[in-house]
């Protein structure tokens, strides 16, 4: 009901934006006062670099200092657009289509005007504001058209509704997968659901988990859904952190005992980490569970495949003083350190080879987690921080990226990817390799959202958010868009069916 109601409230925000701004052009203001500085405009769309296919990069002034917004965009075949009503700029879809056509491997030209508010009493009169053009440049490379997430209040600590939603970047479609109110059957307890994952960009084999109440994991087989437990006697726990093989009904997953911890002074807030950890390989035909490796001194997550198959990556602890053994985790959890390791795999075996280390993280006095390795294999994505397995709460974290050849150039650059002083974590590869996606709380460190950047020859642009049809939809929207899957198409089952394998 609660989805319902939101979106009728969206539907109707919709069509009174439509038919009050949307189709609303403007006249740029006869006389301005210049600025000689870019537009505090909100999201930053400034100087960035977008997809062919994205959707229109609406945005405004702040409210508080403006009380109306003009925006004219200059095409490279010369035509002039604008936009704008009150403090916002929202530009049709179909206009901004023929607009990134038109650009397309160019850019286009914004301008912006800003009539200030002035002041309430007094003599203070308002006035109209240009600030200095800016450029956005359109990249040839498309997207992947689709991403999910879970939408969650950002502390973890309560929660209620919560859901995992996909999204047509190309436009602003928001569809639900699933939700917990669907199949809880403990209401006090409630119920989570997590860890979507999918093989090679596709749905048609993908999964997600659901915890507490009406617990298992549900797994799509050729677009067949089923529920399973991956719980073994010689297993920590059930499957937690997932990795689809690119070819073979195959899925790594890390068995965890995770534990929070909540920070009252510290600005970090949050510490997620393991008590315990191993790596298991799932075959989705026979059901059945292979360890892959459980050293019962160190802790092993965040599996992930190479994209021919041929080898494992993940991330494992070093190994911890004598001393510290024994002690509560709560009194050492920062002396906790990553590396990322590899595996050799031999599908016809089903055998792994021997443990090849990948990045010594721990030897530059940091911590690696959630490798991923681009489409084309010559590139390794991490997030990275001083200590621990869950950076998205480290005000630290950066995404690094690393050659894995000597082919590929070592000059890698991702300082317009990351932002200053604020977490940035769960990064992931478009399937064309030419964008990289992460969780971010640069906004406001409470809530992470998603960012793009796109990736050239070991160069990443200035990252920009994810584009809204109401730019105050991240202001307003109190949830963090967590783990996000880029997808080249969407989940086509139901909610409902989803939920019948859970009677």
């Amino acid at each position: 009901m609660k989805r319902h109601i939101r979106s009728y409230f969206q539907f109707l925000v919709a069509v009174t934006l439509l038919f009050s701004s949307c189709a609303y052009h403007p006249d740029v203001p006869d006389s301005s006062k210049e600025t000689n500085c870019l537009p505090a405009i909100f999201p930053d769309y400034c100087n960035v670099t977008v997809p062919c296919n994205i959707a229109p990069l609406n945005f405004m002034l702040p409210a508080g200092e403006y009380s109306e917004c003009v925006a004219r965009i200059t095409t490279p075949d010369g035509k002039l657009l604008t936009y704008g009503a009150g403090v916002k700029v929202q530009i049709p879809e179909d206009e901004w289509r023929e607009i990134l056509i038109a650009a397309k491997g160019k850019s286009i030209k914004v301008e912006v005007w800003g009539k200030t508010t002035g002041a309430e009493h007094g003599n203070e009169k308002s006035e109209w504001l240009s600030f200095s053009p800016f450029e956005i440049h359109v990249a040839e490379e498309p997207i992947d058209e689709y991403l999910s997430y879970r939408l969650i209040e950002p502390s973890y600590v309560a929660w209620n509704f919560m859901e995992i939603a996909q999204r047509n970047i190309t436009s602003f479609e928001e569809t639900q997968i699933f939700n917990n109110k669907m199949t809880s059957i403990d209401r006090e307890k409630g119920q989570c659901i997590n860890c979507h994952s999918y093989q090679n960009y596709k749905t048609d084999n993908m999964l997600f988990h659901v915890r507490i109440s009406n617990a298992g994991t549900v797994i799509v087989n050729d677009g067949k859904v089923s529920k399973v437990n991956l719980k073994r006697d010689y297993t920590i726990s059930s499957g937690v952190y997932p990795a689809w093989h690119p070819t073979a009904k195959l899925i790594a997953f890390s068995t965890d005992k995770t534990r929070q911890g909540f920070h009252t002074l510290n600005p970090n807030k949050i510490e997620v980490y393991d008590m315990e950890s191993d790596l298991i390989l799932y075959d989705v035909a026979t059901d059945s569970v292979m360890v892959v490796c459980n050293d019962s001194t160190l802790l092993e997550v965040y599996p992930t495949w190479s994209p021919d198959g041929k080898y494992l990556y993940y991330c494992k602890s070093v190994p911890l003083p004598e001393e510290l053994r024994d002690k509560d985790i709560r009194s050492y959890y920062q002396k906790i350190q990553y590396n990322i390791y590899r595996r050799t795999f031999d599908l016809a075996t089903r055998g792994f080879g021997e443990e090849e280390l990948v990045y010594d993280a721990a030897s530059h006095d940091m911590s690696a987690t959630l490798p991923r390795i681009s489409p084309d294999g010559h590139y390794l994505l991490f997030a990275q921080g001083h200590y621990g397995c869950f950076h998205i709460w480290h005000r630290e974290a950066d995404i690094v990226c690393m050659p894995l050849d000597d082919e590929t150039p070592s000059d890698i650059d991702l300082t317009k990817l990351n932002s200053d002083g604020f977490p940035d974590s769960y990064p992931s590869w478009s399937s064309n390799g030419h964008w990289i996606m992460c969780a971010s709380r640069r906004d406001d460190n409470n809530y992470s959202r998603v960012y793009f950047s796109y990736f050239h020859n070991g160069k990443a642009e200035k990252a920009f958010l994810l584009p809204q049809e109401d730019p105050e939809h991240h202001t307003f929207l109190l949830k963090s868009y967590n783990r996000p899957e880029f997808m080249v198409e969407p989940v086509h089952i139901s909610v409902d069916e989803f939920s019948r394998v859970f009677q």
